[in-house]
């Protein structure tokens, strides 16, 4: 049972739920998908069937992706039994990868010694110092979280687990970006990826957290300024790095950039699929693992549909420079209410500014890195 190309699993083993309540958080709304209980966690019988059935397909790698909500609801006894069952049904030779998005709250010795003997790479949520961080990822009592999420991201260390940090840019650090990435830098945060929070209402209305192209365009040029003149070989940032494996190799790493979307899939608590993590609504869901197998998953028309959105973009993405990077961005900036996919995304403004500023360098990094492996070989 060979797929046509491998593919990776994102997985809510505790749906929704979550110990925080970020006040821009887009995920808390999928509760109304799972109306029957207030607790939602993956039975044994569910991570069986995922994990057994995933991996029985050959392909080179197989890539799990814990998310939520907050994984680590689900407590050390959860993850001992994800490692068991992989080593149970992981074929012979087969590579087995697995990194976990968390807000660092609930880490434990126990769970990071786990995490360090099984290489797992964490991804640690941290919006920037504690004044940013703290405005809206906040609990129920509306309190902040950022002390609770160092003592976790200490916990890590202690156990030398290999993480990075995520920082969510909102209105409360986008016109900050060189004292984020000097802050995290100053942390010893060397591994670092920006995601641009763009959220609307159910009429379209931009909510008052999310932010615009131009202040995107903006930080992404203050951030790479810093990065540029003295950290390249030092700081990964993940976009950076992505633009670069497209300049060098060809090839597409990151999610936002690929002409199709259909690399992954989100697996639910309760064993549902959908083909994308912004796109877990009733209308994209694909099946259940209990009665559908992943080739069958595969082949569905509402998948094919759904990976086919990327290219239905706006006529004017085929006279832009920069197409080659963008493809017409994210359906999600498209994907306004009430409108398709052929809308120019939200964000375009802010792309193209920073395209604009940083493509010469990084077409010069890129010179670096080509001469550099010809003379390695």
């Amino acid at each position: 049972m060979t797929p046509a190309r491998p593919f990776s699993l994102l997985i809510k083993p505790a749906g929704p739920d979550c110990n925080l309540q970020c006040r821009y958080c887009f995920y808390r709304s999928r509760l109304a998908l799972f109306p029957a209980t207030p607790v939602h966690r993956m039975t044994t019988s569910v991570l069986g069937k995922l994990i057994s059935g995933y991996m029985a397909i050959s392909q080179p790698v197989y890539a799990f992706a814990w998310q939520g909500g907050e994984p680590l609801l689900m407590g050390m006894e959860f993850f001992q039994t994800v490692t068991r069952l992989q080593r149970r049904y992981g074929r012979s030779g087969a590579l087995v990868q697995n990194s976990l998005q968390t807000n660092g709250m609930l880490i434990t010795d126990e769970l990071a010694e786990h995490f360090a003997r099984h290489r797992f790479l964490l991804g640690v949520s941290l919006d920037g110092p504690q004044s940013v961080h703290d405005l809206y990822r906040v609990n129920a009592a509306g309190d902040g979280s950022f002390s609770a999420v160092f003592r976790g991201i200490e916990c890590l260390r202690r156990h030398n687990v290999d993480f990075n940090i995520l920082t969510l840019v909102t209105q409360a650090n986008v016109r900050r970006g060189r004292e984020v990435y000097r802050y995290l830098c100053d942390q010893g945060f060397l591994f670092q990826q920006y995601i641009p929070c763009l959220e609307m209402d159910a009429h379209g209305a931009v909510l008052p957290f999310s932010i615009d192209g131009n202040a995107w365009g903006e930080f992404l040029c203050q951030v790479y300024d810093l990065w540029v003149g003295y950290d390249t070989r030092r700081v990964s940032v993940r976009l950076f790095d992505s633009i670069l494996n497209l300049m060098v190799d060809q090839h597409y790493t990151d999610c936002q950039m690929r002409p199709t979307c259909d690399t992954y899939f989100v697996v639910e608590h309760n064993g549902d699929v959908y083909p994308c993590d912004f796109f877990v609504e009733s209308k994209w869901r694909l099946g259940n693992i209990a009665n559908l197998s992943w080739r069958g998953l595969r082949v569905l028309p509402r998948y094919r549909q759904f990976s086919l959105l990327k290219r239905n973009r706006n006529e004017a993405c085929a006279a832009c420079k920069w197409r080659r990077f963008c493809l017409g961005d994210c359906p999600k900036h498209r994907l306004i209410p009430g409108y398709d996919s052929r809308q120019i995304s939200l964000l375009c403004q802010g792309w193209q500014r920073f395209y604009t500023h940083a493509y010469s360098g990084l077409q010069q990094l890129a010179g670096q890195i080509r001469r550099e492996r010809l003379s390695n070989e």
